[in-house]
């Protein structure tokens, strides 16, 4: 909780914004809210309405209002009167529903029956004639509307003025790579004895970095923020919200480098972080920052901590250790030795590591850092005489670092149930995003969350507890099952079915995991209960290999399809053929959480999968079949109808449902302008016109087509015949029909390179996997999917024997074998074997050795072994991924990554998860 008091008219102030509301009216702001769909506490959140290239926030006011919002913090151009009308329009009708009133609403205003008097906005107490209760009292509320020039920069000034409440130290992190690890580090390492408030998951975005900041508050004695930018301009603006006192520079890579003219110009970008800070850390391997930070005048007092191998360095690390699963890490600074041991050897989570080390140095020097200029003397970093040593984080703790949960992951669980797992993320912030992540699942009719004690929170542990039960509560979670002794002694705040263990030994023991049934579960721990026997237990058990669908990148690329269409402009996207391999209910119910339009199908079965997992919006059937036209109407799916015989069937369906359980059944007519697959001929259309308008049980939502060649630009003068066809087509259709009707053509390819065929909806397929249809586009999209499996055993295998079946794999040299269990029977084409396939083992390519077999494959590993780099069984393998693009599969086997995607099997166990 904040210590210091906002209301609306305080943050009107500090923003620059102008009220609009009752002048008596001054609620108080407690939580910032960016989305409708995570609201909370209704009474003190402020709803800031955002606007951007595929959403305006300010189309949710009405439905906020009704859920007892009554802030806003709104662009100058919004409609404040208009928007009054619509709400207290809403309000009356509802209470007319409830009441049967006499009144109705009379076009932009509100007038009762009889009396032809306007009832004003805001209303206290509506005229009921004839009521059977004369003081019935509608209460609509009272909004406040807070008008700013631009809402996301209003957003970062009450940000930037709650950073200045506070004077405890602020560490600032950017780099390309690392932050979120080192924040994390940093946080295990100091939070025993420090109140550390730091950024929730990653949070580093123009949006994500203010709200990190407004959860600051007086119980805190230092904050870990992380700044994020993409284009140039960004980190100014985070620059003000966070004032770092100390920063950290973790890396230099290529992230987002196509924003930029070059490494430099990222660089000076990034480096603007730190503009007013005392102290950057920084590894000294890192050329270009020193190159750019003398090239400025603006760092000339920043101090500057450096690490690496130099003499020259702050912190000269002087030998690094791999002993079996740790590695030890030698320093020297000012003479004085030191060292840290931690339980990793990937050279990621060294360099991590050492940025805190250095972190902790700076800390434990007992001096003022604003004394302190330009380069640091490795004597200000070790105390005086008689004075005490670093407070906390001592050398020894890095042996108990453990691994970041970077992301929240879902999967099948046992007795068919859903589990997500968001173990290690341990505090309150974290816990509001796991549990939205549980809402947005809708496959089963129950929730669990597991949760354990909620550690270092420097509050009050019966008001925060409190907290935690109304968060929970709001959440509509059916079931707790708290497991700590602190939640347990604070087990009556739960207002929800709950259990309570006083540690996870007591749940495995006396929990019958059995009893879990059809129902989604959270586990949500701190890492010292050990979350990990729960998931182990709860998982469905499959074989190694598995396909990760990262969910954060499908939105990634919704959203940059998103950006491309016109206002006003639907999406249509398809989830056919098991969603391209990725999953079905999994990426609908992300889909319908992100409001696409409707959803498409091939057949009717897979439409009822989603209805069964709670998908409520339009879903179309791409290839409705005789025999599921009664389903596709008991379940309200929507068929395409491209032949006059699909369109009798489905007719004659609807005749024998007992007159239709529905009143309309909507449909999609499909027109063939070229591809001549399915469709529609022009001279089908008179037929066509003349069914539709002698039967009233259809409804064209409707009327579309297919590019065949969209993605070729030697093919542009026929897609564009095509759309031509469509056009006078589609009119023809729709001109016989008195109500309106959609009109799509567009494909993933065809809507960034047409979009002057946008029409009034488009479809969106392999591009939201991250396919796109060139070098420059696919340069903007994000890979979803990632195979990976691991090596089941290791063989040594002599030069002139032989691998595999049919004896094809033969060794030229002495060779080291892995045995991989991935095969044919996963999706694993056999034209993979006998070199033509390669995988990565340890971030190496390495060739397929022999025929590929049912459900093993064979890898030639020598070079990583000749190269001296360990590999044991059990390391893990990568098929396709970020580093081995699915699309460079596809080229080696001259298909594409439809056939591909489309072809991993179903028992390869899918793991969906969010960063």
């Amino acid at each position: 909780m904040n210590r210091f008091r906002y209301t609306a008219k305080s943050i009107a102030l500090i923003v620059g914004g102008e009220i609009h509301g009752r002048g008596d009216v001054d609620p108080e702001i407690r939580d910032l809210l960016i989305d409708s769909r995570r609201l909370i506490h209704p009474d003190g959140s402020m709803f800031i309405a955002l606007e951007s290239e595929r959403n305006d926030g300010h189309r949710y006011i009405p439905e906020l209002v009704e859920r007892g919002v009554s802030c806003f913090l709104v662009n100058a151009t919004y409609d404040v009167q208009g928007s009054r009308n619509v709400i207290a329009r809403n309000e009356v009708t509802k209470q007319v529903k409830v009441q049967g009133s006499g009144l109705k609403v009379q076009g932009s205003g509100l007038k009762a029956q009889g009396t032809g008097a306007e009832i004003p906005y805001p209303v206290s107490r509506i005229p009921y004639p004839g009521s059977r209760i004369p003081d019935f009292e509608s209460r609509i509320p009272y909004p406040v509307f807070i008008m700013v020039p631009d809402t996301l920069s209003a957003l970062q000034k009450l940000a930037a003025h709650h950073r200045q409440q506070f004077d405890y130290p602020v560490i600032g992190i950017t780099g390309s790579n690392g932050k979120t690890i080192v924040k994390e580090w940093l946080y295990q390492l100091l939070s025993p004895e420090t109140d550390i408030i730091r950024s929730p998951k990653s949070f580093n975005s123009q949006i994500g970095v203010p709200l990190s900041v407004w959860n600051m508050d007086s119980g805190h004695n230092l904050a870990v923020i992380e700044a994020g930018i993409s284009k140039p301009g960004e980190m100014e603006r985070l620059e003000r919200i966070i004032n770092p006192s100390i920063g950290i520079f973790t890396s230099v890579g290529p992230a987002h480098a196509s924003n930029f003219s070059g490494d430099p110009e990222k660089v000076d970008e990034k480096l603007k972080l730190f503009s007013h800070s005392e102290v950057l850390i920084y590894r000294s391997d890192y050329t270009m920052i020193t190159e750019r930070l003398d090239a400025s005048d603006n760092y000339r007092t920043l101090g500057r901590f450096t690490w690496g191998t130099k003499e020259t360095d702050t912190l000269q690390i002087t030998g690094i250790r791999k002993e079996g699963d740790r590695a030890v890490i030698d320093g020297i600074c000012e003479g004085i030795e030191g060292k840290i041991i931690i339980p990793f050897t990937d050279d990621a989570s060294i360099e991590n590591a050492i940025h805190c080390w250095a972190f902790i140095l700076v800390r434990g020097s007992n001096m003022p850092l604003k004394s302190l200029k330009g380069t640091y003397s490795a004597s200000q970093f070790h105390p005086p005489e008689g004075r005490s040593k670093p407070p906390s984080g001592g050398m020894g703790a890095f042996a108990n670092l453990v691994p970041v949960a970077m992301r929240l992951e879902l999967k099948d669980a046992i007795n068919n149930c859903s589990l997500i797992n968001d173990s290690y993320n341990s505090d309150i912030n974290s816990l509001g995003i796991a549990l939205d992540f549980l809402v947005q699942q809708k496959q089963h009719p129950k929730r669990t969350i597991i949760l354990s004690d909620i550690l270092q929170t420097g509050r009050d542990p019966g008001e925060f507890y409190a907290e935690v039960a109304g968060i929970i509560a709001s959440k509509q979670i059916d079931r707790i099952i708290g497991i700590g002794e602190e939640i347990s002694r604070f087990r009556h705040k739960f207002s929800v079915n709950s259990m309570f263990f006083p540690d996870t030994e007591e749940f495995m023991l006396h929990f019958p995991l059995s009893s879990f049934s059809n129902e989604t579960i959270l586990l949500k721990g701190a890492r010292v209960f050990g979350f990990e026997r729960i998931d182990q237990a709860l998982q469905q058990k499959a074989h190694e290999t598995v396909l990760e669908i990262n969910l954060d990148a499908v939105v990634h690329n919704l959203n940059f399809f998103r950006a491309k269409l016109n206002p006003g402009v639907k999406t249509m996207v398809m989830v056919k053929a098991f969603s391209y391999g990725s999953g079905s209910f999994e990426i609908a119910n992300l889909l319908q959480y992100h409001q696409v339009d409707t959803l498409a199908v091939a057949f009717a079965d897979e439409g009822v999968e989603l209805r069964k997992a709670g998908i409520t919006m339009p879903v179309m059937v791409m290839s409705p079949e005789e025999q599921s036209m009664e389903t596709l109407i008991t379940w309200n799916l929507e068929p395409e109808i491209y032949s006059l015989r699909i369109l009798r069937m489905f007719e004659e369906s609807l005749n024998h449902t007992n007159g239709s359980l529905l009143r309309e059944a909507m449909i999609h007519i499909k027109l063939d302008t070229g591809m001549h697959r399915l469709g529609f001929c022009e001279t089908d259309l008179d037929e066509l016109n003349a069914f539709l308008e002698k039967n009233h049980q259809f409804r064209v939502r409707s009327v579309f087509s297919h590019l065949a060649a969209s993605e070729d630009p030697s093919q542009d003068a026929f897609t564009r015949k095509q759309f031509s066809r469509f056009l006078c087509m589609s009119k023809r259709v729709t001109s016989a029909l008195d109500y309106p009707v959609l009109m799509h053509i567009l494909n993933s390819a065809g809507i960034s390179r047409f979009p002057d065929m946008q029409l009034d909806m488009v479809r969106l397929g392999i591009g939201m996997y991250g396919i796109g249809p060139n070098v420059e586009e696919q340069a903007h999209l994000r890979h979803v999917s990632r195979l990976r499996t691991a090596i089941t055993q290791i063989k040594y295998v002599g030069k002139g024997e032989t691998v595999g079946y049919n004896r094809q794999g033969v060794a030229e040299r002495d060779t080291v074998v892995a045995v991989v269990p991935m095969g044919y029977a996963d999706g694993l084409s056999r034209r993979l074997g006998n070199g033509k396939g390669q995988m990565l083992v340890k971030g190496r390519r390495v060739p397929l050795i022999g025929n590929v077999c049912m459900d093993l494959c064979m890898l030639d590993i020598t070079g990583i072994a000749d190269a001296g780099i360990s590999i044991e069984e059990g390391d893990e393998v990568v098929v396709f991924g970020e580093s081995l693009p699915v699309s460079e599969l596809a080229e080696t086997l001259q298909t594409i990554p439809y056939e591909i995607m489309t072809g991993i099997s179903r028992r390869v166990k899918r793991v969906y998860y969010h960063e």
